[in-house]
């Protein structure tokens, strides 16, 4: 009698098995490359010319209907449609960082050349032409920012913890509350006639100096200090201010101790989105602090020149020739996005040193 030899059937290995029903890893970039090329391509023969807008355009669609075909073809509808909201997030988010990435490049590139330390040491008084800088606004700018986040910051923090705190379902608090959602739309124009109107009443009319555009960025500041602290105050859990008073600890005590420094990481990242928002308003300075082409250091005397002011003089009003004014506008554009690249920098710094520290 033969045997016959029984030879067992090879499973699947488990790589096979653990991809099977799934784009390879390669498919995207493939795709996205065909894509470019596809719709450039079309952008071409539909225009005459290559457009980049167009042809990002079409290429964009081109990939999301090809890999949600592909995906619904082999991995299923519901895995189809988790890749195709993937990519639509991915595609939005780069179209939202599109302009913030051009408008460095562009400031990058037309202010580099003047960016040099004649910009940082020189004023423009005696000016004409070529020459000069923006010494006098680079340090308008910083004293009229640091006494308006003088002003905001106690008064955003302490309204915060009133409402996160103590006024809970109080009349106040809700009052409190609508007028901070009022003043968090009004435009900024409306904040500069206001610190205009309050020094002309108090010191005279026409009364322009840096003290009145640190009153009118604080008008807009306040709010974003406000709204941001009081958030943070109310995710702190409850568990900590329970444990604290279960051991006495007055409720003054508590907040000082253990609820702002739970949250004081993203107190401060909010001070620094705060302060990013206000560096760059013209309106309310061109009103408040005025013109001037000379340093001034004091915010109580005379009109004091801010760089977002500067820009737009230089810009607005230019000379003949009219290049080294725009040069100078552009100086003065890349170096206040330098310094809000450096006020964001320091905050997160100043967030992550201060974060609470977690357990294993």
């Amino acid at each position: 009698m033969s045997t016959a030899t029984m030879t067992p059937k090879r499973s699947a290995s488990p790589s096979n098995s653990l991809t099977a029903g799934q784009l390879p890893a390669w498919t995207t970039s493939v795709v996205g490359a065909a894509s470019l090329a596809v719709g450039f391509l079309a952008a071409w023969l539909l225009t005459g010319e290559i457009g980049v807008g167009l042809g990002v355009a079409l290429s964009a669609l081109v990939f999301l209907v090809v890999m949600h075909v592909a995906s619904l073809t082999i991995e299923g509808g519901r895995r189809a449609t988790d890749r195709l909201a993937k990519h639509m997030v991915v595609g939005m988010f780069l179209l939202a960082l599109l302009p913030l990435v051009s408008v460095s490049l562009t400031a990058l590139t037309n202010g580099i050349n003047r960016l040099d330390p004649a910009f940082f040491s020189n004023s423009m008084r005696n000016i004409v032409g070529d020459g000069g800088g923006a010494a006098h606004a680079i340090w308008g700018t910083l004293i009229i920012t640091g006494v308006a986040m003088a002003i905001s910051v106690p008064i955003g923090l302490l309204t915060a913890v009133y409402l996160a705190e103590y006024g809970q379902g109080k009349p106040l608090a809700r009052s409190i509350t609508f007028f901070v959602d009022v003043m968090t739309g009004i435009p900024s124009i409306v904040a500069g006639l206001f610190a205009y109107a309050l020094f002309g009443v108090l010191f005279g009319i026409g009364t322009v100096n840096g003290m009145g555009g640190a009153v009118a960025l604080s008008v807009l500041m306040i709010p974003v200090v406000v709204r941001s602290t009081e958030e943070l105050l109310r995710i702190v859990p409850n568990e900590l201010r329970e444990a604290s008073y279960a051991l006495g600890v007055p409720k003054w005590k508590t907040i000082m101790r253990i609820v702002i420094p739970t949250a004081i990481s993203g107190i401060v990242a909010g001070v620094i989105l705060a302060l990013a928002r206000i560096i760059g308003e013209t309106a309310p300075l061109m009103i408040a602090a005025g013109f001037t082409q000379s340093l001034n250091t004091n915010p109580t005397s005379g009109a004091m020149m801010t760089l977002p002011v500067f820009v737009y003089d230089q810009y607005a009003r230019p000379g003949i020739p009219r290049e080294p004014y725009w040069d100078r506008a552009w100086a003065g554009a890349l170096t206040l996005i330098l310094i809000v690249m450096l006020l964001n920098l320091v905050g997160r710094l100043i967030a992550k040193r201060f974060a609470p520290k977690t357990g294993r």
